[in-house]
């Protein structure tokens, strides 16, 4: 009842013919199997609204003649990832990029082809081995290791694989101790893959600043650094570990800032503790996803007109990292009309995130997907 009430507003505010056989009706189809199969099971929706609410809500905040572009942009340029494409994703990484990789490593260090690798158990048990010492390490919530371990039960062991950068010295000894008794007291690891749902511009995993590097790679290397000074010789990575950085989904753009900030970083970062470097990803966004004029003028125009500057001295801090005074095409202005169901990411349009009370002249925003946003 509440979803056909939501719809009726929707024709409403949309200025629809509810008559049988009307375009509205066609509308009213499509809304409610995309609201089913889709954006209904958006994790941030408040108690009792789903999205045909939202979506409501979300149009009506437009001007009249403005609600036409808005709701063809969500229409036709969203993209929303279900839980059940990004679980796709998590169960191609270890097929489709950890084991290629060991493959290749075995491979050279046997002197045979890849291919082989599993004809002899000379293969097949240096494939194990390269395996074990492989870490896997999870750079937030979204890099949903839980799931990863699950989907690689009896490939990966849970003693491999840490759901935090931040790794303390008890950690890294265990870590240490459970490698030990699976490949001898000498053994450390020989790779580290760092895991994260997605990167929209590079820069929160690597930046440099002022001459010094920042983010989460800097976040993981210090601590790398201080853990190997304390632990010595138990400290379980090997020194000039290769470092595989992998993304379950990335923008072409981000991919295109890694490549240059990594190549930069291994000829520069001189004290580094990691030594050769592999980005990959498991779907990498085309470039034509970015919102761009004059094509997407529309939309590119209403995030110009209903953007609240409110929103940009709330952010101001953050804004200044990325280079840009303004927050109006997401950060970096990487314009992406992205939504993952677990949150929306701050590189999208806000016109999509957004919620601001207004107030002096400017204009309140009304999010279409809520974004928990961890800079207050």
């Amino acid at each position: 009842m509440a979803g056909n009430m939501a719809l009726d507003l929707i024709a409403e505010v949309m200025g629809w013919d509810e008559e049988r056989g009307s375009p509205a009706t066609a509308e009213y189809a499509w809304l409610r199997m995309m609201s089913s199969i889709k954006y209904d099971g958006y994790a941030d929706f408040r108690a009792g609204v789903r999205f045909i609410e939202s979506l409501a809500v979300w149009l009506k905040q437009f001007e009249f003649e403005d609600r036409a572009i808005a709701y063809e942009f969500f229409k036709r340029r969203l993209v929303y990832i279900s839980p059940a494409e990004l679980q796709c994703l998590i169960d191609l990484f270890f097929p489709e990029v950890v084991t290629p990789g060991l493959r290749e490593a075995v491979a050279k260090a046997i002197a045979i082809r890849p291919y082989e690798v599993w004809r002899t158990k000379q293969g097949a048990d240096r494939f194990k081995s390269e395996l074990r010492r492989t870490l896997f390490v999870g750079m937030s919530d979204g890099s949903r290791t839980d799931i990863l371990r699950r989907a690689n039960s009896g490939r990966i062991s849970t003693e491999q694989v840490v759901a935090t950068l931040i790794i303390d010295d008890d950690k890294w000894e265990d870590l240490g101790e459970e490698l030990g008794k699976a490949e001898g007291p000498d053994a450390k690891f020989e790779r580290v893959y760092l895991v994260e749902d997605f990167t929209a511009s590079g820069t929160t995993f690597i930046r440099r600043v002022a001459g010094e590097w920042k983010g989460k790679l800097a976040k993981f290397e210090h601590r790398v650094q201080d853990a190997r000074k304390t632990l010595k010789e138990k400290f379980p990575l090997a020194e000039g570990y290769s470092l595989h950085i992998h993304h379950y989904i990335s923008s072409h753009q981000a991919r295109d800032n890694l490549d240059n900030l990594l190549a930069d970083a291994q000829r520069g970062w001189t004290e580094r503790s990691f030594g050769s470097v592999y980005v990959t990803e498991g779907l990498k966004l085309p470039a034509s996803l970015k919102l761009t004029r004059p094509r997407d003028d529309g939309i590119l125009n209403l995030c110009d007109k209903y953007h609240d500057p409110g929103l940009d001295k709330r952010l101001e801090k953050h804004l200044t990292q990325s280079g840009i005074d303004s927050v109006k095409y997401g950060f970096a202005a990487c314009a992406l009309p992205l939504i993952l169901d677990h949150n929306t990411p701050n590189n999208s349009i806000p016109l999509l995130w957004a919620e601001t009370p207004g107030g002096s002249g400017s204009h309140p925003m009304e999010p279409l997907f809520r974004r928990r946003d961890r800079h207050g």
